[in-house]
């Protein structure tokens, strides 16, 4: 099984950010022009204050009817951030964002967010090296019963 580092020298190690001062309407624009579903949150304090995703913008706005030119990235950023490491397998990144019920998951190397991981990134990884698996398996087969493949 690979670890994150691995699945982030193939992804790239691109993290989109926006300041908790921001208003929610500007992290939404970003996250579309980015094309993402979740942005880090920083302070002037911490470089990784909280996450904000489309699903804090729906619950939190959508629903209660607030604007979202109005409401600050503070208000409704997750503050309880999970995160891994490099070294961090991808089975238990896999575990631990469908135990907390998360998609985004930041990468966290000495003090420093250096990327984030999705179910979707950890799913395509994981197929990706089955199929490898399967592809070998399958030329063992054949090579060992004199076939070609």
């Amino acid at each position: 099984m690979s670890n994150v580092t691995e699945l982030l020298e193939t992804k790239g190690r691109y993290i989109w950010s926006i300041d908790a001062t921001e208003s929610v309407h500007n992290a939404v624009a970003m996250m579309a022009e980015k094309n993402v579903g979740a942005l880090v949150v920083t302070t002037a304090d911490s470089p990784l204050a909280g996450i904000i995703s489309e699903r804090d913008y729906t619950r939190a706005l959508i629903l209660a009817n607030k604007s979202s030119q109005d409401t600050l990235v503070s208000e409704i950023m997750s503050a309880d951030v999970v995160y891994a490491t490099g070294n961090t397998l991808l089975e238990k990144c896999m575990t631990l964002m469908l135990q907390k019920k998360i998609r985004h998951l930041p990468i966290v190397d000495n003090n420093t967010t250096v990327g984030m991981i999705t179910l979707g990134d950890i799913l395509k990884t994981i197929i990706k090296q089955q199929s490898l698996t399967i592809e070998e398996l399958e030329s063992f087969i054949y090579e060992d019963q004199g076939g070609e493949g």
